[in-house]
């Protein structure tokens, strides 16, 4: 399976970035790609929305989801994608949340981020719920896909759930913020998901005045498949198959070899 990593710089206008969206999903169409995977927010930039967020996404979600249901249907590729939804029931919040489309424009599933970016003198929690339905794998061509939001990547035992509930592809979307560190923390825990849960890793990042870029991919035996810098927009192919997936696992079979297990699963 052929798949592209999006990385751009979501703006505070929705219109805006649905365009982008569409482009690049052609053009890893016609690339050949099978699955595209956008960062976070890349239905809207929080920081850049003219609108309150809660409003915002109220008004926008909806139509959003339906945008990349049609460019999946129209170019037959399936997409990832993240951005802000809208609770019913806690009107003042919404979630930030991943969406996974498949290529004949089926929504698969929507995965709100259950870990919440409250670290580094930040507090997401101000800004969105915490989402409680836990982790989500979809299932895209012969892969069953993880589905990670930023944050989420820095708890093993989330991945790790994930990889237990079948997944042997983990698609991150994130909005990485820079600072002292930050891009070694990037690297190294995409390189660590993927060692320590033999699988696949696919990695997108929005690049930003705050945000790294870095996108990346990165195999079952943690060899970086491909990475991109501080483009502001770019698109990152790369092959994965089940060969490899395969060949790390039985080299290196750390899920076989497991003493303990996490509870409850």
């Amino acid at each position: 399976m052929k798949v592209a990593v999006a990385q751009f710089g979501p703006t505070g206008t929705v219109s805006e970035n649905q365009t982008v969206i569409s482009r690049m999903t052609a053009a890893a169409a016609g690339a050949g790609a099978d699955l595209i995977v956008f960062p976070e927010e890349a239905m809207l930039s929080a920081d850049d929305s003219e609108t309150p967020l809660p409003e915002a996404a109220a008004t926008a979600w909806p139509g959003f989801v339906r945008h990349l249901s049609a460019a999946a249907r129209e170019h037959g590729i399936a997409v990832i994608a993240g951005g802000y939804e809208a609770d019913g029931t806690t009107p003042d919040l919404p979630y930030n949340s991943l969406v996974a489309v498949d290529t004949d424009g089926t929504v698969l599933a929507t995965y709100r981020k259950m870990h919440l970016y409250d670290a580094f003198a930040y507090q997401e929690s101000r800004r969105v719920l915490r989402g409680e339905a836990g982790p989500c794998v979809v299932r895209i061509g012969e892969f069953n896909v993880g589905l990670v939001n930023c944050y989420d990547i820095r708890f093993p035992e989330f991945t790790r759930t994930l990889v237990e509930m079948g997944a042997d592809l983990l698609s991150v979307s994130a909005a990485w913020v820079r600072g002292p560190l930050k891009e070694d923390h990037w690297a190294t825990l995409l390189r660590s998901r993927a060692i320590e849960n033999t699988c696949w890793v696919v990695a997108s990042s929005l690049v930003s005045e705050d945000c790294i870029g870095m996108s990346m991919t990165v195999d079952p035996l943690g060899v970086v498949r491909g990475a991109l810098g501080e483009e502001s927009e770019g698109l990152l192919l790369v092959d994965i198959d089940k060969e490899r997936l395969d060949e790390a696992r039985t080299r290196l079979p750390v899920l076989r070899n497991r003493r303990i297990f996490i509870q409850g699963r």
